[in-house]
């Protein structure tokens, strides 16, 4: 089982998408069907389709893993919902105002762990659906999310610097990234209080709407590898994203960019640990960058 996830994790970041799914569909064979959707495991640890077609079915798309991975696959639901007979969307709350117009025919119903949803003629996670579907990034490009635009100066980067506690291996030390604040204006997307040099040293407020305008407001979004990627990506905002040395699947450390979010550049660490090393080329390519907008 872990030689053929390194093979799909491999098949996924080189683009071998037909490879992967052959190896998810191999994967899906050897399940035991009375473990679906297990409700002894938690939600993040479930699988839920069991291989049935969704064409001309009733489906029901469940969102148990983060904000970002939902964002990231939510890309698919105009493709299920043209080939589905109808599609009910289980979705976090907090994500409801800003998935809606991309959802249109398509229900959506908020999540609540402890109510969950009912099964339906066919269920599938959100996480899935590339494979259930047999979709490969290119066939749902981003932009595919939108906002309205914060008002905020001209060159403004927005930056976030913290992931969470479930892996604090992705986050980044604040005082490291001063000296970006000396190249352009800057808002931090961090829920918190800053010292940094920023235009809301307050923080952002703990809201996705705002959060949204804030990137949308932006020219550049500097994040770690969390959900601002995903929105950001999603949103077709040039984003420059702080990497482990050893990220998720979905981010290639021997590539400069993503096949899911063409606007992304990847900046990964040299070595485990270091994040001077990462800062210091953001800083050089912020200078830059802040340059030719000046002569430009």
């Amino acid at each position: 089982m872990a030689d053929r996830m390194r093979m799909w994790v491999a098949a996924m970041r080189g683009g071998r998408y037909a490879d992967a799914w052959a190896l998810a569909g191999e994967t899906l064979a050897e399940r035991d069907p009375a473990l679906r959707d297990d409700p002894s495991l938690p939600y993040h640890l479930r699988w839920v389709w069991d291989g049935r077609p969704l064409e001309g079915r009733h489906v029901l798309v469940r969102c148990y893993h983060g904000l970002g991975d939902t964002i990231q696959f939510a890309r698919f639901l105009p493709l299920l919902a043209a080939r589905a007979a109808s599609v009910t969307l289980e979705i976090q709350p907090r994500l409801m105002e800003l998935i809606a117009p991309l959802a249109t025919g398509i229900a959506l119903k908020p999540f609540d762990q402890a109510h969950p949803l009912p099964p339906a003629e066919v269920d599938v996670e959100i996480t899935e659906l590339d494979f259930a579907l047999r979709a490969a990034p290119a066939d749902a490009p981003p932009p595919y999310l939108g906002s309205r635009r914060a008002v905020l100066p001209a060159g403004t980067v927005a930056l976030c610097y913290g992931a969470g506690d479930w892996d604090r291996s992705r986050c980044v030390p604040p005082a490291l990234l001063a000296p970006l604040c000396r190249h352009a204006p800057v808002v931090t997307l961090m829920p918190e209080p800053t010292e940094l040099a920023v235009l809301n040293p307050e923080g952002c407020p703990f809201d996705i709407g705002a959060t949204a305008m804030l990137v949308a407001g932006a020219d550049l979004v500097v994040t770690v590898d969390t959900m601002i990627a995903h929105l950001a990506g999603a949103m077709g905002k040039p984003t420059w994203l702080m990497l482990k040395d050893e990220p998720d699947w979905r981010w290639a450390p021997d590539q400069t960019g993503s096949a899911w979010y063409p606007s992304i550049r990847l900046y990964p660490q040299p070595g485990a640990g270091d994040w001077a090393a990462v800062v210091e080329r953001i800083e050089r390519d912020l200078a830059a960058r802040t340059l030719c907008v000046a002569k430009g």
